[in-house]
């Protein structure tokens, strides 16, 4: 699984949460689905150097342990 940093727009706030995904697209689909109501502004596979300088929001942190 690659990691995808995804960009979010809402109501004037911008947000990027990373996702662990088989592509892009699914990614896009990940975020939507917990964030319905915000616009997503890019897709890109996380930088892994500029990404530990500063970490992203994940989607698995924000999800409850079943």
């Amino acid at each position: 699984m690659i990691c995808y940093a995804i960009g979010l727009n809402t109501a004037g706030h911008t947000n990027c949460v990373t996702v662990e995904a088989e592509d892009a697209l699914i990614a896009a689909l990940k975020a939507k689905h917990e964030h319905p109501s915000a616009t997503i502004t890019y897709v890109r596979k996380a930088n892994s150097r500029g990404d530990r300088r500063h970490p992203h929001r994940s989607l698995a942190e924000s999800v409850p342990p079943a």
